[in-house]
């Protein structure tokens, strides 16, 4: 056993007894006393006494050297954080992070620079009162700094989460799919969108048509359509309301993207709704306050550093040498879902577009994970209309898919190789494999897409596969009947392992019990 080999060893060994530990008490306060916390300042958040973190802590943006780490108060308070390579904290190093104020609902996320890489560290959040007398208990996390060379890498991903009325079912212990992510001690999860359903409203019970009674959890943010901030917030704070979230936010670092359910159902901008629901049918207007909430309960906001001003978000990581990942954003940029599919469209933007194949080209790790918000080849309708990537029409790329298609034949082009993308969106789990050999147009390399999802929703599915691309379905993984309840399992999360040494990658489905459906290794392609 080589000494690498043995540090991570080590490491898998801290983390299982330290999720143990974030399993059974993970905790911050009991659900009750977190479904009074949505709104910042009200009656039921001003108390006497020490601040409180009410939503538990989350990390992100994790490198070699450095990491996010984010966390909430119930008043205007100062966030500090202690970080350490042990779980009791001796030689400490204490890193003052933002106000936590009304303004961004009691959020922050603080910037821990100058980190040991390839290393587990845990982190102790606090909020300190603006006279600096009281602080609050401390809550707890952990996270592992990427490798600089060798050691193995376990990345999770998955997303659709209290979607189709499934929200926090406390009879079923909650989104317990969570707790087998958690139990698969990844390194990474990359949340694949659809974070929230902020246009889903829960009722209190949901019968299922064998006549089982599904409970959920509901607060008032969740109880209606998602319009104004509060509202938006409301839906982030909702699912930290869930003690498998909380454990597992708490033990992974995670990168975020969002899809069409953190603002309403595919929704692309400048579009004017016709709902009744809502009374403000401007897209626009949403997206704003929902793209604010998003930042806010997210560890991605004020304190990342080098963060974009024009506010995007799509952005690019490394994690060791053999991973980076490419996360895009295909809401901001994209076409009307009415545009005509059959001439040139748009999913990514331009400026998006040229800025992942230029990033690709200059990555050189051995896998690129383009984390996507839905898949390239599933035909995704919206109506008569089309919501996603693909055209539903045989033949050469047109509609959004003449976009795709220039990304392909570019990396191909510049000899980008070894390029994976993960996605989620379609409600059900799929290995899809595309070749320019069965494709209408050839232009570019053989790639993999994987699919994984939902992680606490209805399941559906599958879809149909477009055939442009030359897409081939070698594993498809869904429910016999439209919305499953999450009571029938079909409740997905993918995993990646890359081998440290050879830079193989192992990939696996897996149910919402974390058992492996299906897996393949994939060799990388050397340059």
């Amino acid at each position: 056993m080589t000494e690498q080999t043995h540090h991570d060893h080590q490491n898998r060994h801290t983390r299982r007894v330290a999720l143990r530990t974030a399993l059974a008490g993970a905790g911050v306060l009991t659900a009750g006393t977190l479904g009074a916390t949505s709104a910042f300042g009200a009656p039921a958040l001003v108390r006497r006494g020490r601040p409180v973190l009410t939503h538990g802590v989350q990390s992100g943006g994790v490198t070699a050297r450095s990491a996010l780490v984010w966390t909430r108060a119930d008043r205007a308070a100062r966030m500090v954080v202690e970080v350490a390579g042990d779980p009791s904290f001796a030689r400490a190093r204490t890193v003052r992070g933002p106000l936590l104020t009304p303004d961004s609902d009691g959020t922050g996320t603080v910037h821990l620079p100058g980190l040991a890489p390839g290393r587990e560290l845990h982190y102790r959040v606090r909020a300190v009162d603006l006279d600096g007398r009281v602080a609050s208990e401390p809550v707890t996390g952990r996270f592992r700094t990427a490798p600089v060379a060798g050691g193995d890498v376990r990345l999770v991903w998955s997303g659709d989460v209290a979607g189709q009325g499934w929200g926090i079912n406390p009879d079923i212990g909650g989104m317990t799919a969570y707790a087998a992510m958690a139990a698969r001690e990844p390194d990474l999860f990359l949340h694949s969108g659809d974070t929230v359903y902020a246009d889903g409203p829960l009722a209190e019970t949901v019968t299922l048509p064998d006549g089982r009674v599904w409970r959920n959890l509901v607060t008032p943010e969740k109880a209606k359509v998602a319009e104004t901030l509060t509202e938006y917030r409301g839906q982030f704070a909702y699912n930290l309301l869930d003690e498998n979230v909380r454990a597992f936010a708490s033990a992974v670092p995670v990168s975020v993207q969002w899809d069409d359910h953190e603002v309403v159902n595919n929704w692309y901008p400048g579009e004017i709704l016709d709902l009744p629901q809502y009374t403000e049918k401007r897209v626009d207007v949403l997206a704003a306050r929902a793209a604010r909430a998003f930042r806010e309960w997210h560890p991605i906001g004020e304190g990342a550093p080098g963060r974009d001003r024009e506010g995007r978000l799509y952005r690019s990581f490394r994690y060791g040498p053999h991973i980076e990942v490419f996360v895009l954003d295909m809401r901001s940029n994209r076409d009307p879902n009415t545009a005509d599919r059959t001439k040139p469209g748009r999913i990514l933007g331009e400026q998006q577009a040229r800025w992942l194949v230029r990033e690709l080209h200059r990555s050189t790790a051995t896998w690129k994970i383009i984390q996507s918000d839905m898949p390239v080849g599933l035909t995704v309708p919206d109506g008569t209309d089309i919501e996603g990537v693909a055209n539903g029409l045989p033949g050469a790329p047109a509609g959004r898919e003449s976009e795709i298609a220039w990304v392909l034949r570019e990396i191909a082009r510049r000899k980008v190789r070894n390029t994976v993308w993960l996605t989620a969106d379609v409600h059900y789990t799929a290995a899809h494999h595309y070749s320019p050999d069965r494709a209408a147009d050839g232009d570019f390399d053989p790639f993999w897409e994987f699919v994984s999802g939902p992680l606490n929703a209805g399941a559906f599915g599958p879809n149909t596969l477009d055939p442009t691309f030359g897409p081939e379905a070698v594993f498809v993984h869904a429910p016999p009947v439209a919305n499953t309840s999450p009571m029938d399992g079909f409740q997905h999360f993918g995993e990646l392992n890359v081998d440290g040494e050879s830079g193989e990658l192992r990939v696996d489905l897996r149910d919402g019990t974390g058992a492996s459906l299906w897996s393949r290794t994939l060799r990388p392609e050397r340059h």
